[in-house]
């Protein structure tokens, strides 16, 4: 049989074992703007929200998809065309299931300056604003962690606060209508893996309308609320095979979506306009999110650098593949116990070891086909970001710091861009040229990668650092990945 064409019409005939909404979606009502309807969105706070609506439950807090940049109208069409309609597939190790959610009822035009989103959100039903934006996206300047004002995208909006370019451009031109209407703010939402997303998202939120309006600023501070979270799944990219995927388990889906089984979301509840209750469908409250992200983002995230930097010299293609390849399975597993699990505290239920196992499974579900170029995109920030607040702990506290050294090594030899097979690494970072130019000068110099401020700060000055990165660099040029991989497991 012909795959059955994604709709609300053909949701009856799907194929039996996809499981799909019991919610009657006409009768939904919207409560929550998204801006940035990647997968992870899709896979993640859209199937919490859908589980809470198949138990009868957050029927007025359905999602308005928005995006801000030109190519996120490809995405709009995409999903318009099947009714805002996606197909989760999981990948778990032991089979593959397929379930249709359906708490998305519209997605905004993407248009310059950003009207209909400005409108949309400025409207009274609309309670929250959430984004993924990955996290280089909240204009953090990296040498200071503080907003980054001198921007283009923000010095445009800071000059034309009516028509901005970015996502906080909108959300600021939006909250001065709520307030010039006499209505409350909506609270602002992150879902990007940044320690103290919610802070952050604050602060480039309230530092954007300074520069354009202090008295709304200080509205905003005073009233609106940016509850820190932290979110967990891996979510792979979706392409050729995964569209084949959907229509082998008998969907004709533009945008389905692959996932692991495994989720977490930990909230802090800090809502100023109200919540769907989350909790519900699995989510956890917590006032302490700090010790959930920072385990998440220590032993997770950095661990996806970790192995994914000698997974793409050595010309790997998936984060599974890197994991069975025993020389950087076994740089994970030493890695990661010795010096990244010291720098973790235990959460409710959950000790640092128990979650390095964990995760330790999890990238190695041979299922989840992500893409060892897509896991290592945008190093300067995911090492300054999950890398190098541990490589700092570990200098302060004098605990093992080779490892991370080494790792950092290797993104510089990356950066050359060229694998080890001679093949061609593509730009794969905003700041490519400049990275492979400094990775070029550091084949014979190594200070000259280390010389980046915006990206190392002070750690270029730390003797145990700067040495052992400088000894792994040139082996690595001398000798090879391998060698060095050798040379760190060795007894």
């Amino acid at each position: 049989m012909s795959p059955m064409k994604l709709s609300n019409a053909t949701l009856a005939a799907l194929p039996e074992g996809v499981a799909r909404p019991t919610y009657d979606r006409a009768r939904l009502g919207a409560g929550i703007v998204h801006i940035g309807l990647g997968n992870f969105h899709r896979a993640h706070q859209a199937w919490y929200l859908h589980r809470l609506m198949q138990q009868g439950l957050a029927q007025d807090w359905a999602i308005i998809g928005a995006g801000v940049r030109p190519y996120d109208e490809a995405m709009r069409l995409r999903l318009a065309a099947q009714d805002y309609l996606t197909t989760l597939i999981a990948l778990d190790p032991a089979g593959v299931s397929a379930e249709v959610v359906g708490a998305m009822i519209d997605y905004l035009p993407v248009v310059e300056g950003n009207g209909p989103l400005i409108a949309r959100m400025a409207a009274p039903d609309i309670r929250i604003v959430a984004l993924t934006v990955t996290e280089g996206g909240y204009y953090i300047d990296p040498a200071t962690k503080g907003f980054d004002a001198t921007h283009p995208d923000i010095l445009h909006d800071a000059a034309h606060p009516e028509t901005p370019r970015t996502a906080f451009g909108a959300m600021v031109a939006a909250l001065a209508l709520r307030r010039a209407r006499g209505l409350g703010p909506f609270t602002g939402q992150s879902c990007d893996n940044l320690q103290g997303n919610g802070a952050i998202l604050r602060q480039t939120v309230v530092s954007l309308a300074r520069l354009s309006d202090p008295g709304l600023a200080d509205w905003i501070a005073a009233n609106a609320s940016f509850p820190n979270s932290m979110v967990d799944c891996i979510v792979p990219a979706t392409g050729p095979a995964e569209l084949a995927l959907a229509a082998r388990l008998g969907i004709e889906d533009a945008a389905p979506v692959t996932h692991e089984t495994f989720r977490q979301w930990v909230i802090e509840d800090d809502f100023c306009a109200g919540r769907p209750d989350w909790d519900r469908a699995g989510a956890t409250f917590s006032a302490d999110v700090h010790a959930y992200e920072a385990m998440k983002i220590r032993i997770l995230n950095a661990g996806h650098q970790v192995i994914a930097t000698p997974g793409e010299l050595m010309s790997i293609e998936t984060i599974s593949g890197c994991m069975a390849h025993p020389k950087i399975h076994g740089l994970f597993r030493k890695l990661e116990i010795e010096e990244i699990v010291p720098h973790v505290r235990a959460v409710p239920g959950r000790t640092p070891e128990a979650y390095v196992d964990l995760i330790e499974r999890r990238f190695s579900n041979p299922r989840i086909l992500d893409t060892t170029r897509r896991v290592a995109f945008d190093g300067s920030a995911r090492h300054t970001g999950f890398l190098h607040p541990i490589l700092r702990a570990g200098l302060a506290a004098g605990t093992p710091i080779e490892g991370l050294a080494l790792v950092e090594a290797l993104w510089a030899r990356m950066c050359a861009g060229t694998r080890e097979d001679g093949s061609v690494i593509l730009p794969n970072d905003p700041l490519w040229a400049d990275l492979t130019a400094r990775a070029a000068a550091a084949k014979a110099d190594p200070q000259a990668w280390l010389a980046m401020p915006q990206i190392y700060g002070d750690l270029a000055d730390q003797p145990r650092f700067a040495e052992a990165f400088a000894r792994w660099l040139r082996l690595i040029w001398d000798r090879g990945t391998e060698a060095a991989l050798d040379a760190y497991l060795a007894p």
